[in-house]
């Protein structure tokens, strides 16, 4: 089980050096991301993808959710008031909308998420607006305290903003 840590850092040389100091941490590049301004030179940097960025994880469980709740609803009406064959329900049409509807809600749900930012990183959007780049680094949980402290001893112009417990599988 990995936790993403949090840290701020003042500009893009500082990046870069905390981008080489996880490598030699035997961090691998994958679990490293970094969030900068549109415009923001990320050359040498792994960015963070839209995975990581948006809400598009959460969306699409909701939608999972949802439109599996509204297919089950539409397909025990369906079997119960139009059998397809004879009198009796089929309920078979019930177990396939609800599928239908699960894979219908989380696209959907997906397609409004990947537009709308992380609600995760809402709170960084100001320092990140005034030049500073978010570095997200996931470690696995035995490694937290060495790793921050590897940081706050290398990098005493970061700024350490705290350790997300639940991060996604997925990113």
């Amino acid at each position: 089980m990995r936790r993403r840590i949090y840290w701020l850092l003042p500009d893009l040389a500082s990046a870069r050096r905390t981008m080489n100091d996880l490598l030699l941490a035997r961090i691998a590049e994958q679990h490293i991301h970094f969030v900068a301004k549109e415009d923001a030179d990320m050359t040498g940097l792994h960015a963070a993808n839209l995975l990581q960025t948006s809400d598009v994880i959460r969306a699409a469980q909701a939608g999972l959710v949802i439109g599996g709740g509204g297919g089950v609803v539409a397909g025990v009406l369906a079997a119960v008031f139009f059998p397809i064959v004879g009198d009796q329900p089929q309920w078979g049409i019930a177990a396939v909308l609800a599928m239908a509807g699960a894979v219908v809600g989380a696209w959907a749900s997906s397609m409004i998420g990947v537009s709308t930012p992380s609600n995760r990183l809402k709170r960084f959007e100001a320092a990140i607006e005034k030049g500073q780049i978010l570095l997200m680094v996931d470690v696995p949980r035995s490694r937290i305290d060495e790793i921050e402290a590897r940081l706050q001893s290398l990098h005493p112009e970061a700024r350490h903003e705290g350790v997300e417990p639940n991060i996604p599988a997925f990113p």
